[in-house]
């Protein structure tokens, strides 16, 4: 169960790095793409470093976190 939880935090920081809105929106396949190997990428990255687990949680909402205040910046300019 504590996997499944950590695989829901790095699928949606993939799509909203990716491009999807979380106040309603639709991505692109390619976003969706991107967003998984970036996602990838960091918490290989994270793995090679040797941070433990509650730590690579912290940077990954942490990175969702930035990609949320991004779209919302994002859509204010835009509106």
């Amino acid at each position: 169960m504590r996997k499944a939880r950590s695989t829901r935090l790095y699928t949606i920081a993939a799509a909203v790095i990716g491009g999807t809105s979380l106040a309603g929106g639709a991505g692109t396949i390619a976003g969706a793409m991107l967003g998984a190997l970036v996602m990838q990428s960091l918490q290989s990255g994270m793995v090679l470093l040797g941070l433990d687990t509650p730590l690579q949680n912290i940077v990954v909402g942490a990175v969702l976190v930035v990609a949320v205040w991004l779209d919302t910046l994002y859509r204010r300019r835009s509106a």
